[in-house]
C-alpha cells in the first residue's frame, strides 16, 4: 500500500538548504497499522505530506494505494482518506450535510452519499446527532465526525495525523477503541503518526521511527523494546559492598549491569522469568536483595536508547 524509495524533500531557507528527509524506504502491506513516530521537525510531517501529494519530493520515488505520487497524484487521492490534526469539518454545517457534501466532490450522486453517510453515523455511534451542527458537538464527537469524512468514499488506505492530538484522556481512549474496531470491520490499512507513545504501543503492529530526516529504527513494538531497550530489573542491597558483588555474580545473565551505591540495574532480555532467577541466585550466593523492581520499557525507551533522548525531551528542544 505504500512503498518509498530514497524519498526526500529539501527546504531552502534564505541561501541554505534545509534536509527535511534525507531519503527514506517505507514498506506497508495491505491491512496493516503502522505507527509513524518522531519529535517535533524530525520529519514525520513532511513525509506525510509528500505521501498524501500535498508535497512534492525532491528525491526518490513513492508510490501510494498502486499509484505513483508524481505521475498519478489523482488518483493517489482518490484511493486515500485524510485525517489531520484540526477538525476537517465545518463549524455551522450539520453532520449530515458535510457527510453528503464530501461524498459529493468524490463523484458520489446525491442518493449514494446519503446511504453512505447513514452508514457511517451509525457505525460511529453518531446517528442520534445527525442533524445537529459540528459547533455542538464535544471534542470526541467531532474527532469520529471527522473520520466519518475521512472514509466516506471507502479509501484502501486511511492516514491519521495525529488523530487524538487535543482530547482528552478518556476520549483518546475512545478513539484508540474506534480505530481497532473501524479497522477489523472494514479491513483497510492505517498508517497513523501520534505523539502518545502508549497509543502507538496499543495500536500498531509496526513501528517506524523517524529522527532528523531518516528511519532509524522499524519493528513489532515488542521487538523493538526487547531488543533496543530491554526489561530492566533495579535491585536494592544491604550496601554498596553487597552490591558489587552481586554485580559481579549477575554480569553474565544480563545485558548490561550497573552499580549506584546499594542499588544493581540489570538489563535483561524477559525481565518476569529473569526476576525470580536472579533472586534465586542472589539467595543461594547468601546476597539476598532487599528490594526488587522490575520495569518494562516503553518506546520511549527505546527512542532513548538510539538516540540519547527521550521522544518528550527532543519535543521540548
Amino acid at each position: 500500500m505504500i512503498h518509498t524509495r530514497g524519498l526526500a524533500r529539501d527546504f531552502r531557507a534564505k541561501k541554505e538548504v534545509v534536509k527535511a528527509v534525507k531519503g527514506i524506504d517505507i514498506d506497508v502491506s495491505p491491512g496493516e497499522l503502522v505507527a509513524f513516530l518522531g519529535p517535533n521537525g524530525a520529519g514525520k510531517s513532511t513525509t506525510l505530506r509528500m505521501l498524501t501529494t500535498s508535497l512534492r519530493p525532491t528525491r526518490g520515488t513513492a508510490t501510494v494505494a498502486g499509484h505513483d505520487v508524481l505521475a498519478a497524484p489523482v488518483e493517489v487521492r482518490r484511493a486515500i482518506g485524510y485525517i489531520g490534526q484540526g477538525n476537517g469539518v465545518s463549524h455551522n454545517h450539520r453532520i449530515v450535510d458535510e457527510l453528503v457534501d464530501h461524498g459529493r466532490f468524490y463523484g458520489m450522486t446525491g442518493r449514494d452519499a446519503r446511504r453512505r453517510a447513514a452508514e457511517l453515523l451509525e457505525l460511529l455511534g453518531l446517528a442520534g446527532m445527525a442533524k445537529r451542527s459540528i459547533g455542538t458537538l464535544s471534542g470526541g464527537q467531532r474527532r469520529r465526525a471527522d473520520i466519518a469524512l475521512g472514509l466516506m468514499h471507502r479509501p484502501a488506505l486511511l492516514f491519521l495525523d495525529e488523530p487524538s492530538t487535543g482530547l482528552d484522556p478518556q476520549n483518546r481512549a475512545n478513539l484508540a477503541e474506534e480505530i481497532v474496531r473501524l479497522r477489523a470491520e472494514l479491513g483497510m490499512t492505517i498508517f497513523l503518526t501520534t505523539h502518545y507513545l502508549e497509543e502507538a504501543d496499543q495500536l500498531a503492529e509496526r513501528v517506524l521511527i523517524i529522527d532528523d530526516g531518516e528511519v532509524i529504527a522499524a519493528g513489532s513494538p515488542a521487538e523493538l523494546k526487547a531488543t533496543l531497550a530491554g526489561d530492566r530489573i533495579t535491585l536494592g542491597m544491604a550496601d554498596e559492598v553487597a552490591a558489587k558483588s552481586a554485580a559481579a555474580l549477575l554480569e553474565g545473565s544480563a545485558r548490561e549491569t550497573t552499580v549506584s551505591g546499594a542499588t544493581v540495574i540489570l538489563t535483561v532480555e524477559n525481565g518476569e522469568s529473569a526476576l525470580p532467577r536472579t533472586l534465586r541466585a542472589l539467595d543461594a550466593a547468601d546476597l539476598p536483595a532487599d528490594t526488587a523492581k522490575l520495569r518494562i520499557p516503553t518506546l520511549d525507551d527505546v527512542f532513548l536508547s538510539l538516540t540519547g533522548r527521550t521522544l518528550r525531551d527532543a519535543d521540548a528542544a
